[in-house]
């Protein structure tokens, strides 16, 4: 999906919602557990049920590679299932030497029909070019992510600002803003005047709105630039809306809830 394509879908949709489809069999609702494969049973009715109110899907592939070779088959179906009209997330955090991330990229935009996929920078700049090689694929690195565990490095000091003010900086010159995006979680909301000061076009993809507890106004209105620039993803508070037989309601109201409140916003 091209930038174009998904700024105009954002303005149609009037929503920058992304859905984090990071589904924990052991967090299903009882009944769906005698279905031969009820993750994915889970997954197409939370998407049938949140699709109007998003633009963007988030699969965290964690959770499906825990499962073995079943997993991998259920994220394959819940891709095929999304379809082509949503911008579709491999969270997979990958990063290696060339020639593996190569082959990391070639798995999660050839084997697997993703438009973007999260990847570590830790080791540089040839860990990350192979998967900006591919046309109308989309690299998102992380910048400074929403865990405390970000303060162990992102947050050093360095001789030329904190860690991950550098990373922001040389990535942005590695990629353009057509296919490169960075991952700035909503508990650091304060940072982000500073962020957009470092990379004003790039999109920034922010978790950690709901269960982690980052405001939605606070994001919206320090994050976005001209072009929105920004996909807000929101994966419990949505999907474990409830845990009973109306699981797929509740995630279509609380989806909904988001892209009323950011509508509000564009």
């Amino acid at each position: 999906m091209t930038r174009e394509k998904l700024i105009q879908l954002i303005r149609q949709r009037n929503s920058y919602l992304c859905v984090g489809l990071d589904t924990d069999i052991e967090l299903l609702p009882s009944h769906l557990l005698g279905e031969s494969d009820p993750v994915f049973e889970f997954n197409k009715a939370i998407i049938d049920a949140t699709r109007p109110y998003c633009v963007a899907y988030k699969i965290n592939t964690a959770f499906y590679e825990a499962m073995g070779a079943a997993g991998w088959s259920t994220m394959e179906k819940t891709v095929a299932y999304i379809g082509k009209e949503h911008f579709l997330i491999a969270d997979a955090k990958r990063g290696d030497i060339g020639n593996t991330s190569r082959q990391y990229a070639r798995a999660f935009f050839d084997t697997l029909p993703f438009n973007a996929i999260t990847v570590a920078p830790y080791m540089g700049k040839d860990s990350v070019a192979p998967f900006l090689e591919f046309a109308g694929k989309w690299t998102i690195v992380l910048g400074l992510t929403s865990n405390p565990g970000a303060a162990d490095f992102e947050m050093l000091s360095t001789s030329d600002g904190l860690l991950y003010e550098q990373v922001l900086k040389k990535v942005s010159d590695w990629g353009r803003p057509d296919n490169l995006m960075f991952v700035v979680g909503a508990t650091q909301a304060d940072s982000f005047t500073h962020i957009r000061s470092i990379c004003p076009s790039h999109f920034l993809l922010v978790p950690g709105v709901g269960a982690q507890g980052g405001s939605l106004k606070e994001i919206s209105l320090k994050a976005m630039n001209d072009d929105i620039g920004i996909l807000v993803n929101v994966s419990r508070a949505i999907i474990y809306a409830s845990s009973a037989k109306d699981y797929a309601q509740a995630a279509a109201d609380v989806a909904k809830a988001y892209q009323q409140e950011m509508s509000l916003y564009l």
